[in-house]
């Protein structure tokens, strides 16, 4: 199969291009190499990808010619460029932009294409807003200016989907950690303050924060399933993640007790639109993609901490 793979040099869909070329498919992937994060680490990405056979083309789905590049035999579209995050030195347009109208530029390329399976959007917890412990069928009731534009996003994608113009699914993802972490996220902060004695910037009571950690290969794993299974995934949702709960302080104890080193903290304000709770409610994926994730927090860490050593 061809498949394009936007937001393909960043932290999951570098991962997710890696697994598709494993499976023998043909990859094309496209990120604009934004500088929300340091713009080196996405190109070291797309090196290691381009070393393994998978295109690399530089582009901004804000553009009108973005998909100059782009063959029209494509076969699947997974969609994981993003405005990330809950930051406050985030302007609103900049979620607007990157996540909805980038959607919809995508969504009329994806509709002239003739061979097209499926329109797979990348969606996230953060849609639940500040509990994130529902089923798909539940409401949403985001919080924050990333989760209301990635809801909004997903809906336009679905709309596409009711009306027979392609078949879609959404996936929303729960807080993925591992190896190619964005060096803002959790974890890799939180090793490389552990390993370089860096004082950690801690949002005040978020060491109580519940999370449903999720490894990266098994957030991969429940992404790649939909493949083949574009009827029974035709205008639906799905949560993709662990149903294993941890509160943000087993996380910093467990990044301690992997790398032998105390982890210093700066306390902060509290963080607004952060989520208290996301646990993720797999029950519909692992009925119809057959999704089970096996990556304990620990053995995850483990790994992510290795990266980052040799990085």
């Amino acid at each position: 199969m061809k498949v394009l793979v936007t937001g393909a040099a960043g932290f999951i869909g570098s991962h997710f291009c890696e697994a598709l070329a494993e499976q023998d498919h043909e990859v094309i992937g496209l990120d604009n190499f934004s500088n929300y994060y340091s713009v080196a680490l996405k190109k070291k990405n797309a090196e290691t990808l381009e070393k393994k056979g998978i295109s690399m083309i530089a582009a901004d789905l804000l553009n009108p010619e973005f998909s100059v590049e782009i063959p029209e035999n494509i076969n699947y579209i997974f969609h994981f460029a993003a405005q990330p995050g809950i930051d406050r030195n985030t302007s609103f347009d900049a979620y607007l932009n990157n996540n909805f109208i980038a959607t919809q530029n995508l969504l009329k390329f994806a509709e002239k294409l003739p061979d097209l399976k499926m329109f797979v959007h990348i969606s996230t917890s953060s849609v639940y807003g500040q509990m994130a412990t529902s089923a798909e069928t539940e409401v949403t009731l985001p919080v924050s200016d990333y989760g209301v534009t990635k809801l909004a996003a997903e809906q336009l994608v679905l709309a596409r989907s009711r009306l027979g113009i392609l078949k879609a699914t959404s996936l929303r993802l729960y807080s993925v950690f591992g190896p190619r972490e964005r060096p803002d996220k959790l974890f890799t902060r939180l090793i490389d303050c552990a390993l370089n004695d860096k004082e950690f910037p801690l949002f005040e009571n978020s060491l109580k924060h519940i999370r449903s950690f999720t490894y990266v290969e098994d957030i991969v794993n429940g992404v790649l399933a939909v493949m083949g299974k574009e009827e029974q995934c035709n205008n639906e949702v799905f949560n993709i993640g662990s149903e294993h709960e941890y509160t943000t302080r087993e996380g910093v104890d467990s990044v301690e007790k992997i790398t032998g080193k105390k982890i210093k903290m700066k306390i902060l304000e509290p963080r607004p639109g952060d989520q208290l709770r996301t646990n993720a409610n797999i029950e519909k994926a692992r009925k119809i993609l057959g999704y089970h994730p096996k990556t304990s927090l620990y053995k995850g860490l483990e790994k992510q901490v290795a990266w980052f050593k040799n990085c």
